[in-house]
């Protein structure tokens, strides 16, 4: 059995993408108490060290490495500051990569780490993990082409061991304008209520800043990007359609309620089974089932990219 070790783990998108071609996780890590709850409700059997990566000082042997450092430096909805101390985590995912010294290695990150401000901690990355013995491949994907019902670009970095001797290659969209049309949030959230209890979606007032764009996307169309904020969360299609008018200003086209997506839909968006466990915790709170399940990748995008590996790895 192709064995993991996961690393920045959240409540499990990637090691749920990677389960589900037969991968034992061995150890999964994170600092968010809710992240662990809910990635150890749903994946009982892996062993997960809730502690700050600085501090984790040994990791099992394993095939493959898994991780999906901090966007928050990277993302639109982040500072977007080159010099965020959280750019540089990938430092501790190339430590853990020289101890464990795997077959292969899967990092995903925000796509934005590609804007010109960023070109230099990308090409420190590709240099550092190159110099620990790997050929680096990397790519921006959406994850809508790959059967999830949303609009996510990220960027993914693949390393294979260079004494493999092996090249990798990205998979193709599975979905889209060649292939299987996109799922829709229509297809997603079918028998779902449209308006659910109060409690599941955050209902505070729509901010300025919320009605600076489109948050909307219609029934019949991939969501937008789930986000980390439940504040930011895009709008559920039982919302009014939204119209420009004017620079950074929107507004709703018919005087009637809107609301954001569930914590519930938002995991669905992003490709988690409908029957995803989110324990009430001591940790547990709107605003943290929001959290985790914004920071997580889509299991389905990770599986993609993942199953191009399998073959090196058994």
């Amino acid at each position: 059995m192709v064995t993991a070790v996961s690393l920045f783990s959240g409540c499990g998108g990637s090691d749920t993408g990677v389960h589900q071609l037969g991968v034992d996780v061995l150890m999964a890590n994170d600092i968010i108490p809710y992240a662990r709850d809910v990635y150890l409700t749903n994946l009982p059997e892996t062993d997960y060290i809730l502690k700050d990566i600085r501090k984790v000082e040994s990791f099992p042997v394993a095939d493959l490495l898994l991780g999906c450092y901090p966007c928050q430096g990277f993302s639109q909805g982040g500072l977007r500051k080159a010099d965020n101390n959280l750019n540089f985590l990938y430092k501790e995912f190339a430590r853990a990569l020289g101890i464990v010294k795997p077959k292969a290695f899967i990092v995903e990150n925000v796509n934005g780490m590609l804007r010109s401000n960023y070109e230099h901690l990308v090409r420190d990355q590709i240099e550092t993990f190159s110099a620990l013995g790997y050929k680096v491949f990397h790519k921006v994907l959406n994850a809508a082409d790959f059967g999830v019902p949303q609009l996510r670009k990220r960027i993914f970095i693949v390393g294979i061991n260079n004494d493999l001797g092996v090249e990798y290659s990205f998979p193709e969209p599975t979905h889209g304008i060649d292939g299987i049309p996109y799922i829709t949030i229509r297809e997603a959230l079918k028998g779902l209520p449209d308006w659910p209890s109060e409690s599941e979606y955050y209902n505070l007032p729509f901010h300025w800043y919320y009605m600076s764009r489109n948050r909307r996307q219609d029934w019949d169309e991939p969501a937008k990007t789930v986000v980390s904020n439940a504040r930011h969360m895009p709008l559920h299609p039982v919302s009014p359609t939204m119209e420009k008018v004017g620079k950074d200003e929107w507004r709703f086209i018919e005087n009637k309620p809107a609301r954001r997506f569930t914590y519930r839909e938002a995991a669905i968006l992003q490709g988690f089974r409908k029957d995803l466990t989110f324990p009430e915790t001591e940790t547990a709170s709107l605003m943290n089932k929001y959290k985790v399940i914004g920071n997580a990748v889509p299991p389905a995008l990770f599986q993609s990219v993942a199953a191009k590996l399998m073959s090196f790895l058994d």
